[in-house]
């Protein structure tokens, strides 16, 4: 996959990830239309980029997990673009903690990390096949392989992220339509900090799961292993080394790599 001329719309973009694969997009030559729904940090982001790559580079604020919304945007990006060719499923939400998670906040996780994406792909791959080939990249995280201590909402629905980029793959990479997971644990965004909803002990203890794991990327480190990875039409994104690892623990020893996340759980409470 060539990524430059390519087009692109990146969700979840006013900051973080979002806003880091946009910019490296553009600098390969891309042009791309980013979607937050914070509008105030979306404008600042879009002149911030416009500025180095004006006339390649728009922004609207939209809902990602709203399929009138997901129209609207693909309807966008092509007026002033040409046809979508790739679609990074970027935005997600942290949620709440554990059993006291209210089912808002399950219903939100699953919305916006899970459905948003099988609403976008509704959209795009119909097309994709008739054109002969598009690109969908899933943002899910090292949760969606692992788990994620602290919080049920954030570990269940970044499971089904992977699970659907999986089911994607799997039906259409043959067929011209290609499919990348990006999984990454820390990420020096505010969804490091916002994975536990109520801001206490809980959402602590979530961060500090994280942070203690393994390094804490910038999001241009992440976004420059998102292009490769795409560039080299590469399912699994892991930036932090290390979760390959962890996942072959997983996978090869059950219990045992539930009850190593046992004792770490203990060793931060």
């Amino acid at each position: 996959m060539q990524v430059g001329n390519a087009v692109a719309i990146v969700t979840g973009a006013a900051g973080g990830i979002g806003a880091a694969i946009a910019q490296r997009l553009l600098e390969h030559g891309a042009r791309v239309l980013i979607t937050d729904r914070d509008a105030d940090r979306l404008a600042a982001t879009t002149r911030r980029l416009t500025a180095e790559f004006s006339g390649a580079v728009s922004g609207l604020a939209a809902d990602a997990a709203s399929e009138s919304d997901l129209r609207k945007l693909i309807d966008t990006a092509t007026s002033e673009f040409g046809p979508v060719d790739m679609f990074f499923a970027n935005a997600g939400v942290g949620g709440g903690p554990g059993l006291d998670a209210t089912d808002a906040q399950w219903e939100q996780a699953l919305q916006v990390n899970v459905m948003a994406h099988v609403r976008a792909a509704r959209l795009l791959v119909p097309d994709w096949l008739e054109r002969g080939g598009g690109y969908f990249v899933s943002t899910a995280s090292a949760a969606g392989l692992l788990t994620q201590i602290g919080s049920a909402t954030y570990t269940v629905s970044k499971h089904g992220a992977v699970g659907f980029a999986e089911w994607l793959a799997v039906t259409y990479g043959d067929r011209g339509v290609r499919v990348s997971c990006l999984c990454p644990m820390g990420v020096d965004t505010a969804m490091l900090t916002g994975l536990g909803a109520d801001g206490g002990p809980v959402g602590d203890l979530a961060t500090r799961a994280v942070t203690g794991a393994g390094a804490v990327l910038r999001p241009l480190d992440v976004a420059d292993r998102v292009i490769e990875a795409v560039e080299d039409e590469r399912f699994l994104i892991l930036p932090h080394a290390e979760v390959r690892e962890f996942l072959h623990r997983k996978v090869s020893d059950h219990d045992r790599w539930i009850a190593g996340m046992q004792r770490y759980r203990r060793s931060l409470t």
